[in-house]
């Protein structure tokens, strides 16, 4: 495996993009691909200064990312949410655990940008779930063969979870590995609402969902928090 496509879905990214663009931009042989999905703070007008490949998307991180995989030219598919930094050789580290037999995809740890101490708990139990559950979120960096990504049809395009039935279609196939060295992700969710009550609406969606509650209307209850 050689060539990483990093794939990028943005919408209003305009404080955190160019910070997450130049951690990509440390990997080698990689192509990184910003999707765009009706931007209007200067987002895009900041990634064509940096001089990426930017294309243009329908609204919803599912459609932008299946978007963005289709105009990859890498081997492997990374997609990246549009503030999360990656860390120091992390190229390296994701082709090593690709390498790997029975590894169909992979994830970074959990790191979350804040001082709280809350915020260190929230990042343990993130990173138990992902490495003994094997479910990791889109938040951590998703990584896997474009090949594979392409025999299960990509991300289904639905306004919320897209990421978590990824990972349950690629868990049928082999198992989830996680990259020891965090990614480290925007803290403005549990800022906004606190540790607490943001673990638990993140519950409360996850266990609506598996109950057979509309995606669409969980998409519209949870971000009625998060405007």
């Amino acid at each position: 495996m050689s060539g990483i496509s990093i794939i990028i879905p943005v919408l209003n990214e305009v404080s955190t993009i160019a910070q997450t663009i130049s951690t990509a931009q440390t990997g080698k042989d990689i192509e990184i691909i910003v999707v765009d999905g009706g931007s209007n703070d200067g987002t895009t007008e900041l990634v064509k200064s940096l001089d990426i490949k930017l294309i243009y998307s329908l609204a919803g991180r599912s459609i932008q990312m299946n978007c963005g995989a289709k105009a990859a030219t890498g081997n492997i598919l990374l997609f990246l949410h549009g503030d999360t930094f990656l860390p120091l050789k992390f190229d390296q580290l994701l082709r090593e655990i690709l390498a790997k037999p029975n590894i169909i995809a992979g994830a970074f740890e959990l790191g979350i940008r804040g001082r709280k101490r809350n915020l260190r708990i929230v990042e343990k139990m993130v990173n138990w779930r992902s490495r003994y559950l094997q479910m990791p979120y889109g938040d951590q960096g998703i990584f896997l063969p474009a090949k594979i990504f392409q025999e299960i049809g990509g991300f289904p395009e639905i306004p919320i979870m897209e990421d978590f039935e990824l990972i349950r279609k690629l868990r049928k196939r082999g198992r989830i590995a996680i990259v020891s060295k965090p990614v480290l992700t925007s803290g403005r969710r549990w800022q906004k609402l606190g540790i607490f009550k943001t673990t638990l609406i993140n519950q409360v969606v996850i266990i609506a969902y598996l109950l057979g509650v509309s995606p669409k209307i969980l998409a519209q209850w949870y971000r009625s928090y998060f405007k």
